[in-house]
């Protein structure tokens, strides 16, 4: 069996590193075959500095990267085939030495810190790239750094260059997520507020899962008209507040929670489940047969849907759902904490087109403070600190929040301040531009800095997309970040420590003590 080495998500073994296999159910031999992968990736890169660029072999770049994130790609076959387009498409180039696998792990402890960070960094953001790119959006920055990047990781840099390539990195990303927010509004419309139910209706029904829009918005077009109803799991939730997605009548409403709860919820399940991005995990054989996978993500013996010119045939979906016929009767489902009905749609044109009131409500005292709790969802241990924090926020706070770790407490009633609901979703872990435009707005009307703001950022991480997203906030100079539910195994104590001095990042203790130290 061939030997792994994997500390990339926050589930990672004993908090250190899965080595005979992982956690999120990725074997060794799959693990490898990741590894073998990035070198290839890092020889294009190498490659391309000599010989240019290509739109295969940005594409390729993207894809490459995306298909390494956590709970994406478990097969080994695709992989494989992924791998060797890579290298044809660098021999076209001229041809690169590709470092050997087992050094990406290997060194001094913290610049192996340091280079896994980057490396997790460029994962994520390859993956907002992606998202952009089949919108037919494009910047010619963020597609060189992802080579810059890939070049620097089979490189040797002291620690203070590995720090400047991290932050400059996060000021990139920052472009980046600019870019997806422009390519999905310009596509989708600005989401606006909308109420979405949690009961799955009798009959047919297919639910898609993941992030990409797009693939969505294609699935509706598909269906319309066929007896079929749509509903969003997880992180697709926010889509239901796209005017260009909400205008289909069959698009429902949403199915389950998030994402790792997938075994549970999908369980027998009379419908088929189609995943457009990330968060696969290991199906159980109740449902494999009515499972499809399309774009990066893959598993052994599930259905993959490919495309043509960008169009994809959801037809073997639409089948599926027929057959299966869906329940006989309206099931009710429910959040984790028992509510039935979820809110979403308050990106940033919704939140800063209401900024007077917010301005207003804060001045007069009604709103004291802001919390920004989100980030990813995940199985471990310790999660519910995220919602007995939000329960126990204080009833003059409004809590922002996106990505899939608002399935903790999305499905509370908390009332309401100034006419906003207090638990306002800004979107997908793919929205978080939203977030920092409305923190950058705020501290423009208030005159002040971002750190000066009356807001509290608590995030919850799981794999790259949040580490990305942490390194742009890091080259954003915001501090007091609240981090859990524990920190990453690839930051070493020396690396920790850099950032904690830098940043003053503070690790999640109980929600009633860090309310008490962020309250006074």
């Amino acid at each position: 069996m061939d030997k792994m080495f994997c500390f990339q998500c926050e589930q990672t073994a004993g908090g250190k590193g899965c080595t005979n296999s992982g956690v999120c159910g990725k074997k060794p031999d799959v693990a490898v075959k990741h590894d073998e992968l990035t070198c290839a990736l890092i020889g294009l890169a190498r490659a391309a500095q000599v010989n240019g660029l290509s739109r295969e072999a940005d594409e390729l770049m993207m894809q490459g990267l995306f298909a390494l994130l956590t709970n994406v790609n478990f097969d080994i076959e695709r992989i494989d085939e992924l791998k060797r387009l890579v290298q044809n498409e660098k021999e076209r180039l001229g041809g690169a030495e590709e470092p050997p696998a087992g050094e990406l792990w290997q060194g001094d402890t913290d610049i192996v810190s340091l280079r896994s960070t980057l490396l997790f960094g460029l994962r994520g953001m390859a993956a907002y790239a992606w998202h952009a790119y089949v919108l037919g959006k494009r910047d010619d920055e963020v597609s060189s750094w992802l080579y810059k990047g890939m070049r620097a990781i089979g490189q040797e840099h002291t620690v203070e260059e590995w720090l400047g390539l991290i932050m400059e990195f996060g000021q990139v990303n920052l472009k980046c997520m600019a870019l997806l927010d422009e390519a999905n509004t310009s596509a989708f419309g600005h989401p606006v507020p909308v109420k979405v139910s949690t009961t799955i209706e009798k009959g047919p029904f297919i639910v898609i899962t993941g992030h990409d829009l797009l693939d969505l918005k294609q699935l509706l077009e598909q269906t319309k008209d066929k007896g079929i109803n749509i509903y969003t799991h997880s992180e697709m939730l926010p889509a239901h507040g796209y005017p260009e997605l909400k205008k289909y009548s069959h698009l429902k409403g949403n199915f389950g929670t998030a994402w790792h709860n997938q075994q549970k919820e999908f369980d027998g399940i009379p419908a088929p489940v189609i995943y457009t991005t990330n968060c696969i995990v290991p199906p159980k054989p109740s449902y494999a047969d009515r499972i499809f996978t399309t774009s990066v993500v893959g598993y052994p013996g599930i259905k993959h849907i490919t495309e043509k010119d960008r169009i994809k045939d959801f037809t073997p979906v639409i089948e599926k759902a027929l057959e299966l016929g869906g329940w006989n009767e309206d099931k009710k489902m429910t959040g984790i904490n028992g509510g039935s009905e979820l809110m979403t749609g308050f990106a940033r044109n919704t939140v800063l087109g209401a900024a007077d009131k917010v301005i207003e409500a804060v001045n007069a005292g009604a709103i004291k403070r802001f919390f920004l709790v989100g980030g990813c969802d995940g199985a471990k241990s310790g999660r519910n600190y995220y919602t007995e924090f939000v329960k126990k926020a204080p009833g003059d706070t409004i809590i922002l929040t996106l990505a899939c770790g608002k399935y903790r407490f999305n499905d509370l009633d908390l009332g309401q301040i100034g006419g906003f609901p207090r638990i306002m979703d800004m979107g997908q872990c793919n929205d978080a531009y939203s977030a920092i435009q409305v923190a950058l707005a705020l501290a423009d009307a208030f005159n002040c800095r971002v750190n000066d703001l009356p807001l509290t950022i608590v995030l919850s991480w799981f794999e790259q997309k949040a580490v990305c997203i942490l390194l742009t906030l890091l080259s954003l100079d915001i501090k007091n970040i609240y981090l859990g539910p524990s920190l990453p195994a690839f930051l070493s104590p020396n690396v920790l420590g850099v950032l904690v001095d830098k940043f003053d990042i503070k690790p999640i203790s109980t929600p009633e003590a860090d309310l008490k130290a962020i309250l006074g």
